[in-house]
């Protein structure tokens, strides 16, 4: 059965909420506005437990109680404003899967596989290829020192793990992260870019510290093996906050493997570890080095830190850094060149685009829908020969008005014999929202759109054929067991492969029930017996 044979009479539902997944199990939309109820998890037992989610001083709080262990207390979000907004600008849930390998679940998060009871495909899937690593960070959670033990499949393991994630109906994704510990040191690195391309995936990024990359000879190798993007572990602009977060010096070797990524036509997104307290101070100049670096770096990914393991009230408290802090961080930092409230949305925001797409094309196409907390995002349009020139995208398109008319003209296409005319309306829909007079000189509706389509054509953005440049700034925080909501892991869109052939969500893989540390103690061997393999003391 083809993809597209196979997917046509299961078009995701544009301007609503569907009712139930493709196997029948009912599905309870996201409630608006606080208090609202959800379920959580003990942080001491693990045992599911009913939460509320509320309001107190503007910011937006979390409490539990387990009969066994007492209350907890964290904090959600430090912006309520922000908080409702982003559930504001949800467009609805997807069906999940029609080809789960757990097909009679009844309790999220402890059947994962993934299972019936989930509401988003896969849009990314992570495979780590090794838990091996040439660095020791402090804030690692998935490292073979730390665990005392080498995970580590075979080639035929990742490819069971690559085909797992096409083979899964009604959309099979393209995109894959090579992950770790640090990918670019198993053994047959350049090997499994090349199958990842075989397999049809096409669209092949590492999640990496650098290191290899700073040799221009690996990043040429990676280059011809198919690698498209590295997300570069990027704490800070300067070296005493590496000390703190990996331990060693590491500026100049970072910026050495984004000028190899420069040469050998490679993409960069900047990835920050956000610690309250240790870089929480740079997070705008982060965001002024992509801008000043858009030529190659397609944005900034923050990642708010999670907590492993007990942490006391006090210190959560200390530390916890939410993506609305962030928000309003880069705002102050940079003089407002994003504004808080005004310039940030959920990357679900986006869904309503890529329904359309999938109406018009007669099959599903990967889409957006996980929860409206899980991020935050925005764009901005840069011109690639002068950064200096660059503007958020909010300010030049009406971003609400048109994603609202998408979301219902999506609606339209799906039953509309025409569609080729759905293509003209949405030009139309996009050039009126237009704001020409926001706009720095130079920047056209034309030339909007080749910066937009440059998102999706990387040989356009890469070759320089587009002058300006979008631009991605945005955060996602993913979960701990104190903050742990389940309706969140039910639309993750940020999924794990392992060697078994399941998927997990990236919330119950790394944190909630951890399924990482099943799945590797299982296809896994003794660090010293690992050692004394492969020769080493």
């Amino acid at each position: 059965m083809s993809e597209k044979s196979g997917a046509v009479n299961h078009l995701p539902k544009a301007a609503g909420q569907p009712t139930t997944t493709y196997l029948g199990s009912p599905i309870t939309p996201i409630p608006p506005g606080l208090p609202k109820k959800t379920k959580s998890l003990c942080p001491e037992c693990k045992k599911l437990l009913d939460a509320v989610i509320f309001e107190e001083e503007g910011k937006v709080w979390m409490e539990k109680e387990c009969p066994t262990h007492g209350k907890f207390r964290d904090l959600v979000w430090s912006d309520v404003e922000l908080y409702l907004k982003a559930e504001k600008w949800y467009f609805g849930d997807n069906r999940g899967l029609l080809n789960p390998k757990v097909k009679n679940a009844t309790v999220c998060p402890y059947q994962c596989g993934l299972c019936n009871l989930h509401l988003s495909h896969t849009v990314m899937v992570n495979i780590d290829l090794t838990n091996r690593c040439d660095l020791t960070c402090p804030v690692c959670f998935a490292n073979a020192n730390v665990t005392g033990y080498v995970y580590e499949p075979s080639l035929e393991e990742v490819r069971t793990m690559l085909k797992a994630v096409r083979d899964e109906r009604p959309v099979a994704t393209t995109v894959v992260q090579f992950s770790g510990g640090e990918p670019t040191i198993y053994p047959r690195f350049f090997d499994v870019l090349k199958m990842a391309k075989e397999l049809g995936y096409n669209h092949l990024q590492i999640a990496t510290n650098g290191l290899n990359m700073a040799d221009l000879e690996f990043a040429k190798r990676a280059k011809e093996a198919g690698l498209h993007t590295i997300y570069l572990q990027f704490d800070g602009v300067t070296d005493d906050v590496y000390m703190k977060t990996r331990g060693l010096k590491l500026f100049k070797t970072k910026l050495q493997a984004i000028e190899n990524c420069r040469k050998v036509g490679i993409m960069v997104v900047l990835v920050p570890t956000m610690i309250k307290g240790v870089n929480d101070h740079q997070a705008g100049d982060i965001v002024k080095f992509g801008i000043e670096n858009a030529d190659i770096c397609r944005g900034v990914s923050f990642q708010p830190v999670a907590f492993t393991g007990r942490i006391s009230r006090k210190e959560r408290e200390k530390q916890r850094y939410t993506l609305t802090d962030l928000a309003w961080d880069i705002e102050r930092q940079t003089n407002g060149i994003l504004r808080a409230r005004e310039d940030w949305y959920p990357i679900s925001f986006a869904a309503p685009f890529s329904r359309f797409y999938s109406a018009v094309r007669g099959y599903p196409v990967a889409t957006l829908t996980c929860h409206p907390h899980c991020s935050l995002a925005t764009y901005l349009i840069i011109n690639r020969k002068d950064p200096s020139k660059f503007v958020p995208i909010t300010r030049v398109i009406d971003v609400e008005g048109m994603l609202t008319e998408m979301d219902k003209l999506a609606e339209k296409t799906e039953t509309s014999r025409f569609k080729s005319f759905a293509k003209i309306k949405a030009f139309n829909i996009v050039r009126k929202h237009f704001r020409s007079e926001n706009a720095p000189e130079g920047l056209t509706f034309t030339k909007l759109l080749e910066s937009i389509n440059g998102l999706m054509d990387k040989e356009l953005r890469k070759g320089g054929g587009t002058e300006w440049i979008a631009f991605l700034v945005g955060g996602m925080h993913f979960m701990d067991l104190y903050n742990y909501d389940v309706e969140r892991v039910k639309r993750c869109v940020i999924h794990y492969a392992t060697p078994d052939g399941s998927i997990y969500p990236f919330c119950t893989y790394n944190g909630g029930p951890t399924f990482r540390e099943k799945v590797e103690k299982k296809f896994s061997i003794p660090l010293e017996e690992w050692k004394k393999k492969m020769g080493k003391s």
